[in-house]
């Protein structure tokens, strides 16, 4: 199985702002990890390194070997917010990733109507995005995602701007998504819920600049539901978590 990341020293700086410190951690291939940490302590910044979008200070990110240092398309990569084109039909959103990739797109739109099915959008190939709830848009981004078939999904807050209902229901797709694709995958979150009911570890990292405080193992592998992580070896691991936050 390939996926397997790994980041050692990185450090980043905005012009005299700083806002990774000397992060180090791998993520052993198939497994999801969550990162987690105050507003501005570079957890989105990690995740743009590692999709080859920002080269940092310092440092290295690799995938299987290969360095992310401004080679962009080593991991596939859906950043906040769902980012669909309003000009394009769901379908042809979905496919843009593997266009963009060199694809033959024909196969694509074949592919990705088949995926729409297992994605719960049968019947929307053909809406435009504005026809669509928030829910729907959030799966054709990750669908879009999906389809660059990379080893490594980087997932930005994908479900951050969604009522609690929806997002439960979509963290218990998500979950069972990832358990059959088996793909490496580092979400960015600000739940603990949610980065307790999808991640086999949770990384804590401390305000601006950001460091790891804390790397927490769950104790059970994923899927989880909602009313498993309310058991107490889970309360245990969200006080951890809740501590690493405020103390780091």
């Amino acid at each position: 199985m390939t996926g397997r990341v790994a980041v050692a020293g990185l450090s980043h700086a905005f012009g005299p702002r700083s806002v990774l410190d000397g992060v180090n951690f791998d993520v052993a291939p198939g497994g999801l990890t969550a990162l987690i940490g105050p507003t501005g302590c570079g957890k989105s910044t990690l995740l743009r390194v590692l999709a080859g979008l920002v080269v940092p200070s310092a440092g290295s990110a690799s995938v299987d070997g290969d360095s992310t240092l401004g080679h962009p398309g080593l991991c596939a990569y859906m950043p906040q917010g769902d980012t669909l084109l309003a000009w394009r039909r769901a379908r042809d959103n979905a496919t843009l990733g593997a266009q963009i990739a060199g694809h033959d797109l024909a196969s694509a739109r074949e592919r990705a109507t088949t995926l729409f099915a297992r994605f719960g959008l049968s019947g929307f190939e053909d809406s435009w995005p504005r026809q669509l709830s928030g829910g729907m848009r959030q799966r054709v981004a990750l669908l879009r995602t999906v389809m660059t078939d990379q080893p490594v999904l980087l997932l930005d807050e994908p479900f951050a701007a969604l009522d609690a209902i929806t997002r439960t229901d979509l963290q218990g797709w998500l979950s069972q998504l990832l358990q059959a694709e088996q793909r490496t995958t580092l979400l960015v979150t600000h739940d603990v819920d949610e980065a307790l009911r999808l991640a086999d570890q949770v990384i804590v990292l401390s305000a601006r600049p950001g460091r790891i405080v804390d790397q927490v193992i769950l104790p059970t592998a994923p899927p989880r539901t909602v009313v498993q992580i309310t058991d107490e070896d889970f309360a245990i691991v969200k006080r951890q978590v809740l501590a690493a936050l405020t103390h780091g």
